[in-house]
């Protein structure tokens, strides 16, 4: 079984947003017909946009030609996610959730397409539906915090993000996540030492890197900030990212900005 970790991008694109970590949960190629042919799914983390929407096409139309595969349904969708086809993503994943009502696996890949496409409340109820109190699982636990963090609930998320933690200690994503719950709430001190602490964790990624330097930016220490992302940015982005923190530090309320840009994000994901 391969575990992918997705993004949720709540705002705008690369540093610009926040980044919560959703684990999407793919399957074994064992369940495919040997002749079709799926992208290695941690390959995609690499590949630029322009090498994703290849793998779209691809990926495409094997999809038409095998719409009862849950797998291909999955990989498919997540693939549509990573080149901003999110509505599109959702249609895939409601045609699979049709055809698989009773699936654990697909309910939460369902999920966790509602939550990317801002339907927060049914997302949170496939999640939910997804779950087995007997056999809790780590990453429907920390995908029912995001869903929560999203909402605003970060007390809440908090709780699960805990939750998830205790189930697996070493998972760099789900430290992100408690550190972005932190951010929202506005301790940025909190949110800086979990962001340094999930950066030094094995699994962790360019996307943690960002996050932290979004919150070094929004203490003012924009040099560090840069640097930070020009680890992981062209110098053109690193230095339109730091713009746009600037922007929000000369907002009298940047919290409110934050969460218009949020809201804005979900809006236009919807349409």
């Amino acid at each position: 079984m391969i575990i992918l970790f997705c993004p949720v991008i709540l705002f705008l694109k690369k540093i610009k947003c926040i980044v919560f970590l959703i684990p999407l949960l793919l399957f074994s190629s064992c369940h495919l017909n040997p002749r079709i042919s799926i992208p290695d799914p941690e390959s995609l983390e690499n590949m630029n946009h322009e090498q994703l929407l290849e793998v779209t096409s691809t990926i495409g139309l094997q999809y038409q030609s095998h719409t009862k595969n849950k797998m291909i349904g999955i990989v498919y969708a997540d693939v549509l996610r990573r080149v901003g086809r999110t509505a599109q993503a959702l249609a895939v994943m409601r045609q699979v959730a049709i055809l698989y009502p009773e699936d654990q696996e697909v309910l939460a890949a369902y999920g966790k397409s509602l939550a990317n496409a801002g339907y927060l409340d049914e997302g949170l109820d496939a999640i939910n539906r997804a779950q087995r109190p007997d056999i809790p699982d780590w990453q429907l636990i920390s995908a029912k915090g995001s869903v929560l963090a999203q909402m605003g609930k970060h007390s809440e998320a908090l709780i699960e993000y805990e939750r998830a933690l205790e189930l697996s200690p070493n998972e760099s994503s789900i430290v992100s996540n408690i550190a972005m719950s932190y951010l929202l709430m506005g301790d940025l001190k909190t949110a800086e030492e979990k962001l340094r602490f999930a950066s030094q964790m094995i699994g962790a990624d360019s996307r943690i890197r960002q996050n932290l330097a979004l919150v070094v930016g929004l203490q003012g220490r924009m040099k560090e900030a840069y640097s930070i992302a020009s680890q992981e940015l062209s110098p053109e982005e690193a230095t339109r990212n730091i713009k746009y923190i600037k922007s929000i530090l000369s907002q009298r309320d940047p919290w409110k900005k934050i969460a218009k840009a949020r809201s804005n994000h979900n809006k236009k994901e919807r349409a």
